[in-house]
């Protein structure tokens, strides 16, 4: 399993970060070049500023069994489509069951912005999101590596590292 992070504004770097390290996982950070990251765990990539580089980047990385953290819709589906989890910057996991209709809340929303409606932008962020976040990134690494085969030569899976 691999964690891809679209980065580009994502408060809960740190978070992922930690879990990661816990478990040995690696993590991609993908993010524009109007940003700098660097935590000493992560692999970053940058891409060139522009309308979904960093999604189009994530979106080529990604397959099955990975993990995506996004707040984008699209990549979300993208990432689903393509066999991997996904997973909000606040603990929503995006699923076939919930896609559809996030996907075509974003279509209305447009809509109404495009014909001069306003709609409402984000809250400030509180703890009690980072919380939601942390505890549905553990239940699904916890899943995952559950669901994680045992490595070759080892058919018992005792003392296992997932990949």
């Amino acid at each position: 399993m691999h964690i891809l992070v679209d980065a580009d504004a994502c408060p809960v770097r740190a978070i992922l970060v930690e879990e990661a390290r816990l478990r040995g996982l690696p993590v991609t950070m993908v993010f524009d070049n109007s940003h700098i990251i660097e935590d000493g765990y992560s692999r970053c990539i940058t891409v060139d500023r522009g309308a979904d580089s960093a999604d189009w980047k994530i979106a080529n990385l990604v397959t099955a069994g990975d993990l995506v953290v996004t707040q984008d819709y699209g990549v979300a589906a993208l990432a689903l489509g393509k066999g991997a989890r996904a997973l909000s910057q606040n603990g929503l996991v995006y699923t076939a069951d919930n896609i559809d209709r996030l996907l075509f809340e974003r279509f209305l929303g447009g809509r109404v912005r495009r014909a001069g409606g306003r709609t409402r932008g984000p809250k400030k962020r509180t703890a009690r999101e980072d919380e939601a976040f942390r505890a549905a990134l553990i239940a699904l690494l916890d899943a995952a590596q559950r669901a994680a085969p045992p490595l070759s030569g080892n058919p018992s899976g005792k003392d296992a590292q997932p990949d």
